[in-house]
């Protein structure tokens, strides 16, 4: 055990000031379209690591370095980047267009009534299997704003359900950042987190649809939404994601998901073999600023552990927050915070796991509930707050097809991360967990 030392955490709160101050007045002040996502996370993480760096001269730059490098060289984050990669490389090859085709399926199915009901699943099927509830909301916001101009819905209650289903998705998808980052930085199986997750979020989503079901009833709709679906493109999602449910390693999901995705989208004529490649390329870039967040963050968090930063956040934290149910919801409130100073619910995991598993440790917490408790606060948070990623590109895409929108429009039409919120807290408090044998 080191000496606890408050002062070893100067590192975190410079990033914290620093990307938290520069995001309010990008987005705020100076009114930058997407302010948040102005500020490079990755300069000012290495900002933070050269404050961490520059502390206790007692230990050699050298000595330092090594540190460093034991830290960035864990089997967990190792792991982490690897699935990094292959995940981007799958989203790469499959590309987006098949979200608007089961959107366009289910709708043209199903009557006009139920539409918001609709958009909430198709929301949450399409996260689930494509790992990226941005991506999905990009997708489905249109749809939902032809949705409230056809059948006469007011378009914040369209929007809502599906950054409300993007969330739920995003929160339980096996290719998500967000679970390849909690599983990894715990140690834990991606399906065992995903059974601890699913009975938490499933009494949540199916709250949400009767809350929909309740605000469709009586209201005086017009058309439903008619377009063309083509469902071949969703084969390699729904293999990545059966494999992932039944156990299959997560490498051996992704390997199958690239080739069948390759296989349909050459065949389909949906890309060319000549633009397969470049495809993957694109893919795997996208992920480029996640692994780099990952490595700083791993060598920070060694520096600040050598340093004894997180035996001092960690016996402040045993005094405020008592026995395992207070320790699951010390975790929750954590990386909650975490989430509202960066606006990113993977750096918040990511930022979160070190101090989370020694909390795990301390108060005997099994790793898989660690995992669910850090995915599921920070989707709670992420999917609320007005200048997360989530809402400022819901109200870009609705924007730019002429209407006005704000978050706190938004907002109340979020039913399912307030209900994930209420359902977290009933599993910590009121249900225990069944212990491992």
């Amino acid at each position: 055990m080191k000496k606890a030392n408050f002062g070893a955490l100067l590192p975190i709160g410079v990033f914290l000031v620093l990307y938290l101050g520069l995001g309010i007045l990008f987005e705020y002040v100076l009114k930058v379209g997407m302010g948040f996502y102005n500020i490079p996370i990755v300069v000012v993480f290495m900002i933070a690591l050269a404050v961490a760096c520059c502390q206790n001269r007692e230990v050699s730059l050298d000595d330092k370095l090594g540190i460093m490098a034991k830290g960035v060289g864990d089997k967990n984050i190792i792991t982490m980047l690897l699935i990094f990669m292959m995940a981007g490389m799958f989203v790469g090859v499959v590309g987006r267009s098949s979200a608007e085709s089961v959107a366009y399926f289910v709708l043209s199915y199903i009557p006009a009534q139920w539409a918001i009901l609709v958009l909430f699943v198709v929301a949450a099927f399409v996260s689930l299997a494509m790992g990226t509830s941005v991506g999905t909301i990009t997708l489905l916001t249109p749809i939902a704003v032809a949705v409230a101009q056809s059948a006469g819905f007011a378009i914040p209650l369209c929007v809502g359900p599906v950054v409300g289903g993007a969330m739920f998705g995003d929160n339980l998808s096996f290719i998500s950042d967000t679970t390849i980052a909690a599983c990894n930085g715990q140690g834990c199986q991606m399906q065992d987190k995903f059974k601890a997750n699913f009975k938490i979020a499933i009494p949540a989503a199916l709250i949400t649809l009767i809350i929909l079901a309740v605000k469709s009833m009586g209201m005086d709709v017009g058309e439903a939404v008619i377009n063309d679906y083509n469902l071949i493109q969703i084969i390699p999602y729904i293999l990545v994601l059966v494999g992932g449910i039944i156990g299959i390693n997560v490498f051996v999901v992704l390997v199958i998901g690239i080739v069948s995705g390759a296989v349909i989208m050459l065949a389909t004529g949906a890309t060319a073999a000549t633009d397969l490649l470049a495809s993957m390329g694109s893919g795997v870039s996208g992920m480029f600023e996640t692994s780099m967040v990952a490595i700083l963050v791993a060598a920070i968090c060694a520096l600040i552990a050598e340093y004894g930063g997180f035996e001092a956040l960690l016996g402040l934290i045993k005094k405020i927050f008592k026995g395992k149910k207070g320790g699951q919801l010390g975790m929750g409130l954590l990386v909650s915070a975490m989430d509202v100073a960066t606006a990113n619910n993977t750096v918040a995991i990511v930022m979160a796991n070190p101090i989370a598993k020694q909390m795990a440790e301390d108060y005997g917490i099994s790793s898989k509930k660690t995992a669910s408790i850090l995915d599921t606060f920070s989707c709670v948070m992420q999917g609320i707050i007005p200048y997360g990623a989530q809402m400022l590109v819901a109200i870009s895409a609705v924007t730019t097809l002429g209407f006005e929108i704000s978050a706190f429009d938004i907002i109340p039409n979020l039913f399912y991360p307030f209900i994930l919120l209420l359902s977290s807290l009933v599993f910590i408090f009121f249900i225990p967990e069944k212990e491992d044998k």
